[in-house]
């Protein structure tokens, strides 16, 4: 399942995972025409599989299928959550409806966002209520903005909780009326309305919000431009604080939310986007390849990520390269070990013959004082073409860029770069895969280059690159 995407015209969007009973079930918006359909509101719904290890995968019936013309989830079922208690589960979801205009006016229409909800009892088969929509924006909220429900119950107090995606009308600071709506429940059909729960004062509507404790922290998770951020806190319901660093995941994977997964392990789930006209460098396009990540928790309480054992991609045996020298400075007596130095400026090693889709490892040990060093992967002619992944000590920051700088995803906050650390990557199709030191993932879609060479390079200073492996990927 890792990379996977439906047939065309399909895709996958906004992932809604949750555990249940030893599985963990895997909900998420099905695309179709990247959030074009019923002129861009959206006209998505849940599709639904499961696992109980993460490798044999059970797909499930809809689980909330488009309404009836006229019902108020006729355009859509968006993104929401799924809540268990006392036997029942509870699908909360948003929806789009028209209130007026006409639809194909984008300009004039009023849409107004709405929350519904759906109940089963086996969580498969879900049946709507009859009272949909069960909530719409109170007065001082935009109708424009009200979707994304997640649901949590406070033990002490037996209190449930419902976080909404919302925007205060007026807004007190001029662009910065992004909240949590905060609702407070006690029989989960009767909401009472509460001061937001985050924000405002944000620079854009927090969505998606996902909430969980683990190891006697609690979090709250929400995404700015698709990028899953986090607050953390010792107490249920805050005060929150936010890390040095508030990602837990690179900005290539969109829409992250997690879930548990077996004992002490959470396994998160979202979506690397479309690029239009097959292009490193083209827009990003809603919805494409799931991608799934496990969450890690350092002592300190942050949070960051790694591939899932379970789920990375199987392959040939893997066997170690043979790297020469593109330039002076280049030592590599046997295959799978190379010492490259840059202090004359630049210096680079190859090696040739590699897949396009593959897995590399190797671990990364910097010398003192170097200011860049890394691979390039995918590599074309004397570092003609190809994918950099460039580590900066001094900054912090990790850039997978093409060579040409023309497309690039980066993260910044990595620690330990002047370190010797351990580089994990897999190439598959379209899409390079980055797991550093077990703790920190980043990704991009970089439909463009094939080549097959596999760079080292190091900048004013030196690295030894150890224990390089590759693997062709199998099937």
């Amino acid at each position: 399942m890792q990379y996977w995407k439906p047939a065309e015209p399909y895709s996958v969007g906004d992932a809604m995972p949750f555990w249940s009973r030893g599985t963990y079930h895997l909900i998420y918006l099905l695309d179709e025409g990247h959030h074009s359909r019923f002129e861009g509101l959206g006209g998505h719904i849940w599709a639904h599989a499961s696992s109980e290890d993460l490798i044999h995968w059970q797909p499930h019936p809809l689980a909330v299928p488009l309404g009836e013309p006229g019902a108020c989830d006729q355009y859509g079922i968006c993104t929401g959550s799924v809540f268990e208690h006392e036997g029942v589960y509870y699908a909360f979801y948003a929806t789009r409806t028209l209130d007026s205009g006409a639809l194909a006016d984008r300009q004039e229409r009023r849409v107004t966002e709405r929350l519904c909800l759906s109940t089963s009892h086996d969580g498969i088969h879900f049946t709507k209520s009859p009272s949909n929509p069960f909530l719409s924006p109170p007065p001082g909220y935009a109708p424009g903005h009200w979707r994304d429900p997640f649901v949590f119950r406070e033990e002490a107090t037996g209190e449930f909780h419902l976080l909404v995606t919302a925007c205060l009308d007026p807004a007190p600071i001029a662009g910065r009326g992004g909240c949590l709506a905060h609702f407070v429940s006690r029989d989960l059909e009767h909401w009472e309305l509460r001061e937001p729960f985050l924000g405002p004062g944000l620079p854009e509507v927090p969505e998606c919000p996902d909430y969980f404790e683990w190891n006697g922290w609690y979090y709250l998770t929400f995404l700015q431009g698709g990028w899953a951020r986090y607050r953390m806190s010792r107490e249920p319901l805050g005060p929150w604080t936010c890390p040095a660093v508030d990602t837990y995941d690179g900005p290539g994977v969109f829409a992250m939310k997690t879930a548990a997964f077996g004992e002490g392990r959470r396994i998160g789930a979202g979506f690397v986007p479309w690029r239009q006209e097959g292009r490193d460098d083209g827009g990003q396009q809603y919805a494409g390849n799931l991608v799934f990540r496990e969450l890690i928790q350092h002592p300190d309480g942050t949070l960051g990520s790694r591939f899932p054992a379970e789920l990375v991609p199987t392959t040939a045996p893997p066997a170690p390269p043979r790297f020469h020298g593109l330039t002076a400075g280049v030592q590599a007596d046997r295959p799978g070990l190379a010492r490259v130095d840059g202090r004359a400026g630049f210096a680079l090693a190859l090696a040739e013959g590699i897949p396009a889709d593959a897995r590399i490892t190797l671990r990364l040990v910097p010398e003192a004082g170097v200011t860049d060093f890394g691979v390039a992967l995918r590599g074309v002619g004397a570092y003609a073409q190809g994918y950099e992944l460039r580590c900066t000590p001094a900054l912090r920051r990790v850039r997978l860029s093409r060579l040409d700088r023309r497309a690039a995803v980066e993260d910044l906050g990595f620690t330990g770069l002047d370190r010797p650390f351990t580089l994990d990557v897999v190439m598959k199709g379209d899409l390079i895969d980055l797991c550093l030191d077990g703790r920190r993932c980043l990704l991009a879609r970089f439909p463009e280059v094939r080549g097959n060479r596999l760079f080292l390079f190091a900048e004013n200073g030196a690295a030894l690159f150890q224990d390089v492996r590759v693997a062709g990927l199998a099937g």
